[in-house]
């Protein structure tokens, strides 16, 4: 039997792995673009075999369909296979990983760790939840609003203890850059996914795209810290568990619950991180801390379980480029 989450819980548990990658990587002595890129370009090639492998799996039983289906329409099934407007679709959603990526640690490091952290994770699922009012033609419910507002408010105190001051203006612009990016590819993954693509399939192209482009960052940057046990093992670990294994699990849960929704579900991953952060590297959590860590549970909650009228509405299939 195999056990598959709900979406809600798919992507929480996407979140968890996220938040394991900032206590892997301290062990690591590499630079963070350099170690960044690594993971991208592992994960990558990893999300990329599994959607050949699954591709290859239903291949057979596709063409058999497809020739019975063709004694009686020879037309059918043909308009979604190389649709340009997809291709290039996928293409943007995979320079956006990669992009995202820059744009992320180029803001840490003007900007410091806390307050690019904060706005870049806190600015995503404004963002998400605007595109997807775009896309959509439809605005994200006040109970959405709402409680994604106080998970940012508790994101912010958990990660800045409440203490953070001016940031560089350029760093700040990155940092909303990084989350904007964010939105982005989050969107045109679940808008492919809505379409009828297999999820694993959908992020094995985006991340298998942003993995070679992201490849001669790593060269530049210098692999050699590979060559040490610890940081392969540790690059192994990003690449695998938290980009490979945490975004099959949030395309899956992408099939069955709205892309706003889930970007606000992942902001479990700072939680995750400060509660690792105090418990294996023996950081202290000032009280202020303490308080966004709970505001920021209860709004992961009141975001996670259905409303009851949302729980009686069948989702409408995502088109791309249409209203759903």
């Amino acid at each position: 039997m195999t056990l598959r989450p709900s979406g809600p819980l798919a992507v929480v548990a996407a979140a968890v792995l996220w938040g394991t990658a900032g206590t892997a990587g301290a062990v690591a002595a590499a630079d963070s673009v350099s170690l960044a890129a690594a993971r991208l370009v592992i994960g990558g090639a990893v999300l990329a075999l599994v959607a050949v492998l699954a591709r290859s799996r239903t291949a057979e039983p596709q063409v058999k369909a497809g020739a019975r289906e063709s004694v009686h329409d020879h037309g059918v099934g043909r308009g979604r296979r190389g649709n340009p407007r997809m291709i290039i679709t996928m293409g943007v959603g995979a320079g956006a990983v990669a992009a995202y990526q820059l744009a992320f640690f180029a803001a840490v490091d003007r900007t410091g760790v806390a307050i690019g952290t904060v706005v870049a994770i806190g600015s995503g699922p404004v963002f998400t939840g605007l595109l997807s009012w775009l896309t959509d033609r439809r605005p994200p419910s006040r109970r959405w609003a709402l409680a994604t507002a106080a998970a940012i408010a508790g994101c912010a105190l958990l990660i800045t203890g409440g203490g953070a001051g001016g940031a560089d203006a350029e760093g700040i612009g990155l940092a909303l850059l990084g989350g904007l990016l964010y939105a982005l590819y989050a969107v045109i993954a679940a808008r492919a996914i809505g379409e009828g693509m297999d999820s694993a399939a959908v992020m094995g192209v985006l991340f298998g795209g942003a993995a070679v482009i992201m490849l001669p960052v790593l060269v530049m940057t210098g692999p050699g810290w590979l060559a040490e046990p610890r940081g392969l093992l540790t690059a192994l670990y990003l690449g695998c568990a938290t980009t490979a294994l945490a975004y099959l699990l949030y395309g899956r849960g992408l099939r069955t619950t709205p892309v706003a929704t889930a970007a606000t579900l992942a902001l479990a991953e700072p939680a995750v991180a400060a509660l690792l952060g105090l418990i294996v590297l023996h950081e202290h959590l000032p009280a202020v801390s303490w308080g966004g860590l709970v505001l920021l549970a209860l709004s992961l909650a009141v975001v996670a379980v259905p409303g009851r009228a949302a729980s009686e509405r069948k989702p409408a299939p995502a088109r791309l480029g249409s209203a759903a």
